[in-house]
């Protein structure tokens, strides 16, 4: 379980930072569609918002996979 929260959790992480560079400076137009802000067309207008809030949700999950970690190791 823990597994899984670190990889979803860092891959969640790096849209989050691609996708602010990549709305901000479009440096990366190849990977337009790779950027999980670019594909949902309900965010268009709001994807530096959204991806600010995808790289959260991915803080979120690597910390609940730290407190994993450190509540298997108490007890």
């Amino acid at each position: 379980m823990k597994v899984i929260l670190q990889v979803l959790g860092w891959l969640l992480v790096l849209q989050g930072i691609g996708g602010v560079i990549n709305t901000l400076f479009g440096w990366w137009r190849w990977s337009h569609e790779f950027l999980l802000v670019n594909l949902l067309p309900f965010l268009r207008g709001y994807e530096v918002f959204a991806a600010i809030v995808i790289g959260v949700l991915g803080l979120v999950l690597l910390s609940a996979a730290e407190s994993l970690t450190r509540k298997g190791s108490r007890g």
